[in-house]
């Protein structure tokens, strides 16, 4: 013979001051345990959403990503005349020579981060649709102007638009700013390649992007660059190139992870804690559970089941309670380059749904031994008791 779930929730109402505090206990474990999942999403997100099919991104042999690759600027003619292409309306191959630079710039808060800037070209824009200008316009060649993303220009000093930024040895001006849809662009600053390439002093590539006309088109291409042992050159997917720097997140995953272990464990002691004294109380409710005829299984169970909806109440609390930070933009440190890459905090069903799965784990845990030794009381202790 089952308990009746109704014995349950009247238990907890009976304790309702009780049952609250511990509710929110474990509710702000689960809303530490989402917001750090909904980190590492959306930061995972900004990297895996990156990029396009039959795009192609060549860096130097060895090299993990643009920051650290260069390469002679003969061999830009060389990459963007290899059959399989993709050309434009005037039949020029749609590639793009690019360098990347870090600089260091203080954010509004005061202290200072890195900041990657990509000199470009006009085909570069072309192959990045997702970039769309909200704000003024794109640079001009000569003029030494920049554009920058709408999340770079609140979080650092000097990027509104109009403003002027002082990078290398010339004074830019910021002529435009853009949303890259929540990709990886919008932690960059952009410029004309040549205007870079001089003020750094950096007459070589860093990178080169380009479309292929077709999947078999851009693993020709790889293969191509891959087996020609004089240029030293890669070329890997554009969409793989981006998913590779989620390394980036490895140690946002780590802390997140043992903060929700420690707090866990917290919440574990502070449920186990209520029903131990729950139980205590109730002993001749025991008792008299016993001498109803109920089985120590069923009292067990029911016990069990009252400490995971003690539990699941405290999940949809830290549910609730984490929701607001969805969208937020947040920055890190991108361990693959040094520079600041920003991204949003994403909270999705999947992750809550995991929220929950957690506040159910931290009832069974916490209830566990509290209804074993509800199922273990003697029927003449109880009721002498």
């Amino acid at each position: 013979m089952k308990i009746p779930l109704k014995y349950n929730f009247g238990s907890l109402w009976v304790r309702r001051v009780g049952t609250l505090m511990t509710a929110l206990g474990i509710g702000l474990t689960v809303s530490v345990f989402i917001i750090m999942m909904a980190l590492v999403n959306g930061l995972d997100s900004t990297f895996v959403d990156t990029g396009h099919e039959n795009h192609l991104v060549v860096i130097r042999d060895g090299s993990l990503n643009e920051v650290n690759s260069y390469f002679n600027r003969d061999l830009f003619q060389t990459i963007r005349l290899l059959p399989g292409i993709s050309v434009d309306g005037n039949n020029e191959p749609l590639s793009s020579g690019e360098t990347v630079v870090i600089i260091n710039h203080p954010r509004i808060s005061g202290e200072s981060s890195n900041v990657t800037v990509r000199g470009t070209s006009d085909v570069g824009l072309r192959l990045r649709p997702e970039v769309r200008i909200v704000q003024g316009r794109w640079f001009r060649r000569g003029l030494r102007e920049i554009v920058l993303s709408e999340l770079l220009s609140k979080r650092f000093r000097n990027m509104r638009l109009g403003d002027t930024l002082r990078m290398s040895r010339s004074d830019w001006k910021v002529v435009g700013l853009f949303n890259a849809g929540g990709t990886a662009y919008d932690s960059e600053i952009w410029a004309d390649y040549e205007e870079i390439a001089q003020d750094w002093d950096r007459p070589i590539y860093s990178s080169i992007l380009l479309q292929a006309e077709d999947a078999a088109a851009a693993g020709a291409i790889k293969q191509r660059i891959a087996d020609d042992r004089r240029i030293h050159l890669q070329a890997i997917p554009q969409k793989e190139y981006f998913k590779d720097q989620t390394v980036s997140s490895i140690g946002i995953k780590a802390l997140g992870g043992f903060i929700a272990v420690i707090m866990g464990i917290g919440s574990c002691f502070a449920a186990m804690n209520m029903m131990y004294g729950a139980i205590m109380s109730r002993s001749k409710e025991v008792g008299t559970l016993r001498a109803l005829g109920f089985s120590r299984w069923s009292i067990l169970t029911s016990f069990l089941v009252e400490s995971v909806i003690l539990a699941c109440f405290g999940g949809v609390l830290g549910c609730l309670m984490a929701l607001p930070l969805h969208g937020i933009s947040t920055g890190t440190a991108n361990f693959a380059s040094f520079s600041e890459v920003l991204f949003h905090f994403r909270i999705t069903p999947k992750i809550l749904l995991r929220g929950m799965m957690f506040a159910t784990l931290v009832g069974i845990l916490g209830g566990g031994l509290p209804a074993r030794h509800a199922a273990r009381i003697k029927l003449i202790e109880a009721l002498r008791d």
